[in-house]
């Protein structure tokens, strides 16, 4: 990764920007060259292994050029506030567009039913505490994560079960008393297993 330059402090951020509004190019540009360790900050956290980082900090430095353009210094803001919006806002559309194309399935695909009748995903099943790891440009790796680690985190009887009961790889999800009579086993120790799977998951995450 390059060396970026330092940030601006406050009244160097407010010269440039007065600067850029009296018409200079140079003034701009500075303004995107002291605020590409921010663009690469925002975009390190979207990264996945199919992105290349240097592609996620141009689609992320667009973001700062709209937001060095439309920010307006006068309301008392720091410009990196707002800016951090307008990147995140660019890579959110970068990633929804890869999305209308993709046909992995989302951490928000519905996979089921609870006991009430309630619909839930994926995302249920795995929650973090943390909903925002969870953001939009993260459901791809994530949902990738979550199919890797079953055989490799579960026994073959945990997956199995878990893979049934929510419905996993496009199957219908069935009922613990449904599992319990496919493998002879009790509905409560169906639970246990089903629980036990859950946890470790989660630890995972």
């Amino acid at each position: 990764m390059k060396t970026f330059l330092k940030p601006l402090d406050v009244e160097e951020e407010k010269y440039y920007l007065q600067k850029m509004k009296e018409g200079s190019l140079e003034a701009k540009h500075t303004l995107i060259e002291r605020n590409l360790r921010l663009v690469a900050h925002i975009s390190r956290k979207y990264q996945s292994g199919e992105e290349d980082m240097e592609d996620l900090i141009s689609i992320g430095t667009i973001g700062l050029i709209k937001a060095i353009a439309t920010f307006n210094y006068e309301r008392g803001n720091r410009l990196a506030t707002y800016a951090a919006r307008c990147i995140d806002n660019e890579l959110l559309m970068y990633f929804r567009g890869k999305k209308k194309t993709s046909r992995e399935v989302s951490l928000y695909e519905p996979i089921g039913t609870d006991k009430e009748g309630n619909q839930i995903n994926l995302m249920d099943v795995v929650e973090s505490t943390d909903r925002e790891i969870f953001e939009i440009i993260e459901l791809k790796s994530n949902t990738k994560k979550i199919y890797e680690m079953l055989p490799k985190v579960l026994s073959d009887r945990e997956r199995q079960i878990i893979e049934w009961r929510y419905g996993l790889y496009n199957r219908k999800p069935v009922t613990q008393r449904e599992i319990a009579d496919k493998l002879g086993i009790s509905r409560s120790y169906v639970s246990r297993i089903e629980k036990r799977a859950l946890e470790k998951l989660k630890s995972c995450f």
